[in-house]
């Protein structure tokens, strides 16, 4: 009876436009606690409550548009919502009005700059995620100068809150020793932090320190356990791992059976060297039952994603109509792909075809090319059919032939690497 009177006063002052009330009745709809549940009510009600400038109620409209929840998904109702809890002064709001900002695909330099100014001032208000936020601009360089010892800042602020993310990122400043000296010992005690809070991508890092004994006594079985534990959040590089170290059994105990499902996990999120991996164990049925239907689906996935083992398996499939119709101008394809990589063996198969027109025209200045950098790459057999090559091209066009392996040679002596980086927000 109480409970009824009490939700019956709170009807009749939301109905004489208290603003608190109105909120409070529209959370009681969205809920079903002591009221029907019926999210058009309460939807009506919040935004009764957030017409007379309630911020809460403000706030969680913007956040049912955001995600869509008993409304259509609407990020433009859901800014304009946060905006105007945003000016009063709201730390959630301001945080959240930052990261639409931050993330739209197609945003500005101005909208991420008043994206750091919406974080800033959250911020300002001790919120962590905003702080973490911050810190990731000044690490990335996005729209503000890199400044790792500003970042460093702002993830500790984050990270004393115990913020996941804060911490995590923190840890990351300590291993790569980006703004500050490498310290391996700080960060495995802020990536230790934040993975014991069921943070991914800190459980990985952390696995990775106890692999290499960075920072701490070096224990396979504790990495795998992180990298487990990251693996089970679906962490693509934690899979990986997994799979590497349990199909190579070199320092935990060989179980391909559990390294099969990893790597089947990181290939479904289109990991070009999982799928490769997994085609090879399915073409030779080695711990799953052989299916080579399955093995050239895989090869096509791990070939598109620019594996060339892949690429010249794909070739060889082709090539041969081993697993799948013969077609010589898809092993040209994919014999060039894996080729331009450096293969020597598809080298060499792209060489002959175009020698004797397989998939396409005869190409012997092609063909010239392709075998001599076999050749060069140590396939001595190379070395016979690009005699016979040349022996058919007239001596003007085998010195142009000859020119243009030099520079192959020195485009491919003279290519650039590259690098990474693993930060989380």
């Amino acid at each position: 009876m109480e409970t009824q009177d009490t939700t019956q006063q709170l009807r009749l002052s939301a109905e004489r436009g208290v603003a608190a009330a109105q909120y409070t009745l529209g959370l009681m709809h969205i809920s079903g606690h002591g009221v029907a549940k019926d999210t058009r009510l309460a939807m009506d009600w919040l935004e009764k409550a957030a017409q007379q400038g309630h911020a809460d109620a403000q706030f969680h409209l913007g956040v049912r548009y955001a995600a869509g929840h008993g409304v259509e998904q609407d990020n433009e109702k859901a800014f304009a919502w946060y905006l105007r809890a945003a000016e009063q002064g709201y730390a959630k709001a301001q945080f959240n009005l930052g990261v639409l900002l931050h993330g739209r695909k197609d945003g500005t330099s101005e909208e991420r700059l008043e994206a750091l100014s919406w974080y800033e001032k959250a911020a300002q208000q001790g919120h962590a995620g905003a702080q973490n936020n911050i810190g990731l601009m000044y690490a990335s360089g996005t729209d503000v100068r890199r400044d790792y010892r500003k970042a460093m800042q702002w993830f500790a602020k984050a990270a004393n809150q115990g913020d996941a993310a804060g911490q995590s990122n923190l840890g990351m400043i300590y291993s790569s020793g980006k703004g500050v000296p490498q310290n391996h010992v700080q960060a495995a005690f802020w990536y230790a932090k934040s993975a014991q809070q069921g943070y991914a991508a800190a459980q990985y890092s952390l696995g990775n320190l106890y692999e290499t004994g960075n920072g701490v006594e070096q224990d396979f079985p504790t990495a795998v356990s992180w990298y487990r534990k990251a693996g089970e959040q679906g962490h693509l590089k934690a899979q990986v791992r997994l799979a590497q170290l349990l199909s190579e059994g070199r320092h935990v105990p060989k179980d391909m059976g559990e390294a099969v499902l990893w790597y089947r996990k990181a290939a479904e999120q289109g990991h070009a060297e999982s799928q490769f991996a997994l085609a090879v164990l399915y073409d030779e049925g080695e711990s799953v039952e052989r299916d080579t239907q399955e093995a050239f689906r895989l090869y096509q996935l791990a070939a598109e994603g620019d594996i060339p083992e892949a690429q010249f398996r794909l070739a060889l499939c082709y090539d041969s109509g081993r697993n799948t119709d013969q077609s010589f101008w898809q092993a040209l394809f994919w014999y060039e792909k894996a080729a331009k990589s450096g293969m020597a063996r598809a080298q060499l198969n792209l060489g002959l075809m175009q020698a004797f027109g397989q998939g396409g025209p005869v190409d012997l200045h092609g063909a010239h090319l392709w075998l001599a950098a076999a050749e060069h790459a140590g396939l001595e057999k190379a070395a016979a059919y690009r005699l016979l090559v040349e022996a058919q091209l007239p001596p003007d066009e085998l010195a142009d032939a000859r020119t243009a392996f030099d520079r192959y040679l020195h485009k491919r002596n003279n290519a650039p690497a590259a690098g990474s980086g693993d930060l989380s927000r």
